[in-house]
């Protein structure tokens, strides 16, 4: 799911351990209906219309929408504990010290105002003392160990073609704008996002002491280097494709081919241990090793600089985090920076998030919902094994595959079964240092995995996350306690409502297993074709229908969804509402037809679906996204897959005469 930047939720949240019996007919907020509007002409507009023409988008933010509304309700609640947590006298070295300290650390602003970028210094003189590429290299080696990853970008992860073993992947990195087509555009709206990042890059080197003229020549330079590593970059829609990302070579091979990287050093002052590794995008790696003998080590002194003056600015004074957000406004139209608390509760949860999840989930995530939602899991499981079963496009052997594939998923709700340890040190005057501690142990956390077995029970998101997703290597699907509450999820709703949201987004992580790319995996997380020959040219040709029909929505009145970049998304998004719905229709509810709120259980199942992607969002940041974004914009992740969804024509009485109407031989179906 990985919904953009997490905001999310709604107006009227009952929350998933909340006992307190609410009325039913609550769950559908018919207020938000614009009934001018035809069912079958803009389904999202007819569920989300009233909503959407008075909505106003606070100036702390991006947007507005569902999961905004739900973030609302989960950051308040962890303010809440984050406060309790910073005036108690918790043990040293327990979670809720460790959790509470640092939180106050970052609440400090009359200290970390005092300090302005002191806490930088030496890491700027480091950088100043360097002479050659050799230097450099060391330099990044260090840094790497305090996750300021520069010019060099890894995970250490599960092989993707022997997933039971942890291996270090390299993946392409180095620029500060968004991604590489950024610094090849010439319309108004990217230009405009070139001189905000120009300006913000000047801003930084006049805050640390350079005159402006000097910082210009740096920032001219800076750019010009960046748009030459832009041009060894892949497109997103290139990253799309695991085989062609997967280039697993001998370290001594790639000390020999790329001798200026001297990737046996890197291995050493990095502390990896391996004879191998994945270079996910080789000709990045290629041309940094040119550029590293071609551009003079002054100007990679700039760069180097520059990065990491801008991933520390959030921990400076406030001149930094100024500068930063002047940045940002440009780049996602937010008018006004959200309160240090909130900022604080980010970098809390991004640091000691499992601690924070575990004190979280104790409070708000109950038993009974977890129980709930397992039931929902099953039922999906179910309606897609069915699914499979019934396709006439796949032939028997390969269904067999997929079948055994959908019954190995790894299925995680709400929380870990077994939590992360933390090895840091906290004090609560010393907020950069705090950091600098986190970065330290997530560095040795990872460091620690490289060529051990895959540990399957490890978490990639924490249990406060309102969002979702699934994982090929592990073939998991993975939803945290987050987006379990309304209106996603809640026990008292009934099943239209619980099936249509949340319902929804399981069959949508499932459905990942099986699209473009997680097709690509089998059942235990290897790269590995499993399809037939037939059956993967049908595969690929159905897809390419789903990719035709994205191409053609259009966003801010002239540009294009990228069809190939969201495919993935979109597939899942068709996929999740088939499998929803079939499993709701194995309810008792979903076979029959009594009325809330005026409303079959079919209508209330396809208008919930429609309610959990209310929403609406600043020009810039939709700009962005059709950019950068593997998922379609929220209108058309409604009226997209339901225009291909006959169950839909039947309840709205959709007809040829409606806009989303599609003659039946025209509409994509896959799953």
């Amino acid at each position: 799911m990985k919904h953009k930047l997490l905001y999310v939720i709604a107006a009227i949240a009952v929350t998933a351990c909340n006992s307190e019996k609410k009325p039913v007919q609550k769950f559908i907020e018919t207020g938000y209906m614009d009934s001018s509007v035809k069912p079958g002409d803009n389904f999202f507009r007819f569920v989300n219309g009233k909503w959407i023409d008075t909505a106003k988008i606070p100036s702390t933010e991006t947007g507005i929408g569902a999961f905004l509304d739900v973030y609302n309700i989960t950051k308040n609640r962890l303010h809440t504990i984050l406060d309790s947590l910073t005036n108690s006298n918790s043990k040293k070295g327990n979670i809720e010290q460790e959790v509470g300290d640092f939180y106050a650390s970052g609440m400090d602003s009359s200290t970390i105002e005092k300090l302005g970028y002191d806490p930088l210094k030496p890491t700027l003189a480091q950088i100043d003392a360097i002479k050659n590429s050799g230097d450099i290299m060391k330099f990044i080696a260090d840094q790497a160990k305090l996750e300021n990853n520069l010019l060099v970008d890894y995970y250490i992860g599960a092989d993707d073609k022997n997933s039971k073993i942890n291996i270090a992947a390299f993946s392409q990195t180095g620029l500060g704008l968004p991604d590489r087509d950024y610094y090849f555009k010439t319309d108004s709206a990217s230009i405009k996002v070139q001189d905000a990042y120009k300006t913000y890059l000047k801003k930084l080197f006049v805050l640390t002491g350079d005159d402006s003229s000097k910082a210009a020549v740096e920032v001219a330079e800076i750019y010009k280097l960046e748009k030459q590593i832009a041009r060894s970059h892949k497109t997103n829609v290139q990253l799309r494709d695991p085989q062609s990302n997967y280039h697993k070579i001998a370290l001594a091979d790639a000390d020999k081919q790329m001798p200026v990287i001297a990737w046996k050093t890197l291995f050493d002052n990095l502390g990896f241990k391996a004879d191998s590794f994945n270079i996910q995008q080789p000709g990045y790696y290629t041309k940094l090793n040119d550029l590293l003998k071609a551009i003079p080590v002054d100007t990679w002194k700039a760069y180097l600089c520059s990065h990491t003056i801008m991933r520390r600015a959030a921990a400076l004074s406030s001149n930094f985090v100024n500068a930063q957000f002047d940045y940002n406004k440009v780049l996602t139209g937010q008018q006004e920076i959200k309160p240090r608390w909130e900022r604080m509760y980010w970098s809390t949860d991004g640091n000691l998030g499992f601690a924070l999840g575990k004190i979280y989930v104790k409070e708000y995530f109950s038993a009974d919902a977890k129980k709930r939602i397992d039931e929902l899991v099953s039922n999906l499981q179910k309606a897609y094994e069915a699914r499979i079963n019934k396709l006439t496009w796949m032939s028997d052997s390969t269904k067999k595959i997929a079948v055994d594939k959908l019954h190995a998923f790894i299925k995680k709700i709400g929380y870990p079964d077994k939590w992360r340890q933390y090895d840091v040190t906290i004090d609560k005057n010393k907020y950069y240092d705090n950091l600098m501690s986190c970065h330290k142990d997530d560095y040795n956390y990872n460091l620690k995995k490289l060529g051990k077995p895959v540990d399957k029970t490890e978490w990639g998101m924490t249990p406060p996350t309102i969002n979702a997703y699934y994982n090929p290597t592990f073939n998991e699907i993975v939803f945290p306690a987050g987006i379990l509450q309304f209106p996603f999820f809640d026990a008292n709703a009934d099943d239209a409502v619980n099936y249509g949201a949340i319902g929804m987004v399981i069959g949508h992580e499932m459905t990942h297993g099986f699209d473009d790319w997680g097709s690509q995996y089998d059942k235990e997380g290897n790269l590995k074709n499993w399809w037939s020959h037939n059956d993967s040219l049908e595969f690929v040709a159905r897809t390419k229908k789903i990719i035709n029909q994205y191409n053609a929505y259009t966003m801010l009145d002239t540009m294009h969804i990228n069809g190939a970049l969201t495919t993935g998304e979109n597939s899942a998004d068709l996929g999740g509402l088939n499998l929803a719905y079939d499993a709701f229709k194995l309810t008792k509810e979903g076979q029959d037809t009594t009325k809330i709120d005026g409303f079959t259980p079919d209508q209330r199942f396809f208008i919930s679906f429609a309610q959990i992607w209310r929403d609406k969002e600043k020009p810039e940041l939709e700009r962005l996204y059709i950019n950068e974004d593997q998922h379609s914009p929220p209108l058309y992740r409604v009226n997209g897959p339901l225009s291909n969804f006959e169950p839909f024509y039947k309840a709205f009485n959709v007809t040829p005469q409606n806009k989303m109407y599609k003659p039946d031989s025209a509409r994509v179906k896959i799953w």
